[in-house]
């Protein structure tokens, strides 16, 4: 795989989300999926309530279709394509059942953990079966494999579940998540180019591409939210890419901000349970540089530019 080949191929998965974007914002309104808004959100985001939301299967079917076309489908590709499309489908039955109920809730917490965790489970297991570094983890700034055994499964499992669920957390602005994930993704793509992994690099390039066209229609103001059913495929399919390329721990290097954005939701509740104080005025973080007096586009900016630093750090230390 060469650097040619990845800007073809984000190039043609741009155009693809691009068009099936403007495509089903119309559809989605007739359905009325639009998005309901929490209650204990900040004020400044009432007007977005009603936004079509479900947008993220545009970017699934787009990075699908782009990676089904490559040429390069394989083993690897399916398993990653697998995880992609079933975290996709978790997160469109969590958005439908809140379209449904139009209220801000949807799958039960547990219901997503534990199937979660049976989608990341079989990713570990098919990994640790057919690579050549079976339950060996890359270990970044030392350059060595360190074999984890029997605690290989859990601990990949954790890193699918906590990448999925960070993501999620992240999607709370106009273009955060989605520019946040294209550059995460194109940082594993140069990766799978200099290391030669065919499937990781064909995915991620497609999905950066997806998420391209995708955010002309969702940065601000967005006319689409990814929702849920974008969320967690974006998050799924990342970590599965990355555990395929066993460069699982290149994951918090890169995207370290969604690794952020989950701590000050976790650190916010237990603070605010065991000491009845809030550390931020709101959480996840991008709610708190909110309401610190930051306009919309400028958190998104700031964190973007975060995430773009991170990117790089993580191929010079590689």
């Amino acid at each position: 795989m060469s650097y040619l080949q990845i800007g073809i191929l984000i190039i043609v998965a741009f155009f693809i989300s691009l068009v099936l974007t403007y495509v089903e914002i119309p559809i989605l309104q007739n359905l009325k999926a639009g998005q309901n808004i929490r209650e204990e959100g900040p004020k400044s985001h009432k007007v977005k309530a009603g936004t079509p939301s479900m947008g993220g299967l545009a970017i699934i079917a787009a990075t699908t279709i782009t990676c089904l076309t490559s040429g390069g489908i394989s083993k690897d590709m399916g398993v990653i394509l697998a995880a992609f499309i079933l975290f996709g489908l978790l997160g469109f039955l969590d958005d439908y059942l809140k379209v449904a109920k139009k209220q801000n809730l949807g799958l039960r917490a547990w219901q997503k953990l534990v199937l979660q965790i049976i989608i990341s489970a079989a990713v570990a297991a098919y990994q640790s079966s057919v690579s050549v570094y079976g339950t060996s983890v890359y270990i970044p700034f030392i350059d060595q494999h360190w074999n984890f055994g029997i605690w290989y499964i859990p601990f990949v499992a954790f890193v699918v579940v906590a990448m999925v669920n960070s993501v999620n957390l992240t999607d709370g602005l106009d273009g955060l998540a989605s520019g946040v994930t294209t550059l995460v993704a194109l940082f594993f793509a140069i990766i799978a180019v200099d290391f030669g992994m065919n499937a990781g690099g064909i995915f991620n390039s497609a999905l950066a591409g997806g998420c391209m066209g995708f955010l002309m229609f969702n940065k601000n103001p967005a006319k689409v939210f990814m929702g849920d059913t974008g969320s967690l495929a974006l998050g799924g399919g990342l970590a599965a890419a990355a555990i395929i390329m066993n460069m699982e721990l290149m994951l918090p290097i890169a995207g370290l901000l969604f690794v952020i954005e989950a701590l000050s939701v976790m650190i916010q509740v237990v603070s605010f349970k065991t000491t009845g104080k809030r550390v931020f005025k709101m959480a996840p973080l991008h709610h708190h540089f909110e309401l610190c007096g930051l306009k919309e586009t400028q958190v998104v900016a700031l964190f973007w530019a975060f995430t773009l630093i991170c990117c790089v750090i993580g191929l010079l230390i590689l």
